[in-house]
């Protein structure tokens, strides 16, 4: 593209923007409700699936060995255990370090003071790989001789894998469904600029501008409308954000939910809305300005 062709697209582009004040300022507005609304659910999506991440980092169950069994057949049980499919890491606790964690905490309660060694077991620690996988990779362990017994956890792990799925295909949903949104009333926006200077159009595809030429002003146009609301709509989900993070920690609701820091992924927002503004405002402009080019 020639440089003269950009310096006219540029400055027509922006003129448009200005010269049709209350039509653009509509169209930032809708492109800022529709970022922000897709934010929140990104975010969200975000702050579910790294509490779930957390979870699966810390996530184990218990494998009781069966008393019987000599510290050769341990050993070995072990060996079978590490072999299971999805099975990260397995750690051998005696009976006597299961019932010292047990006491922590409760030295001073007298009730504890005297529960023999043989109320506990000796015990696996088996830590997951895929949370998602935790019920099958239990039964699994279960399944193998010389295991008497498990306690596993896994509603909580299946809670969290259900809402993480739930709110990313909402997001993704919303996401595609919101763009459709901002696409037709950017395109219809600038098809309603553009009628007002359709003869104008005619005249310059009849003097042989190319369609890129007359297209050219209209796109800018888009992308700076695109590019305006995406900035707006940042600002507004860092302020938006913040404060229901404030609101959450204030009230303790929450306590358990470890929530993102919006300093930790400002530069990953701003870049997502930047793109989608300025997609969704230059290919509204090029659906706009299709019809008028028929000449």
């Amino acid at each position: 593209m020639k440089r003269i062709n950009l310096d006219y697209f540029v400055k027509e582009g922006f003129l448009s923007v200005f010269s049709h004040g209350l039509m653009s300022f509509a169209a930032v507005c809708m492109i800022v409700a529709c970022l922000i609304i897709m934010g929140s659910f990104s975010l969200l999506a975000v702050n579910v699936d790294a509490n779930l991440t957390q979870l699966e980092d810390k996530n184990e169950f218990l494998a009781y060995i069966d008393e019987s069994y000599s510290e050769k057949q341990i050993e070995e049980l072990i060996k079978q255990v590490e072999a299971v499919d999805n099975v990260d890491s397995v750690k051998f606790i005696t009976k006597e370090e299961a019932k010292a964690a047990y006491l922590e905490g409760r030295e001073k309660n007298g009730l504890y003071a005297n529960i023999p060694d043989e109320v506990f077991r000796d015990r696996l620690s088996i830590h997951v790989v895929d949370l998602e996988r935790y019920n099958e990779t239990v039964d699994a362990v279960w399944a193998l001789e010389g295991v008497a017994n498990y306690s596993a956890e896994g509603e909580l792990a299946e809670g969290f894998v259900a809402v993480r799925n739930a709110v990313t295909a909402l997001a993704y949903v919303l996401v595609a469904i919101l763009a459709a949104v901002s696409l037709f009333i950017i395109a219809n926006t600038i098809r309603l600029a553009t009628f007002a200077r359709r003869d104008e159009i005619a005249i310059m595809k009849m003097c042989g501008a190319t369609d890129g030429f007359v297209r050219g002003p209209f796109v800018v146009e888009g992308l700076i409308l695109g590019l305006m609301g995406a900035l707006v709509a940042f600002l507004l989900q860092w302020a938006v954000y913040g404060a229901v993070c404030r609101a959450i920690i204030s009230s303790g609701a929450l306590a358990l939910f470890d929530l993102v820091a919006f300093s930790a992924i400002w530069p990953r927002v701003l870049g997502i809305f930047l793109v989608a503004g300025a997609a969704i405002g230059a290919v509204g402009s090029g659906v706009a300005i299709r019809k008028f080019l028929q000449v």
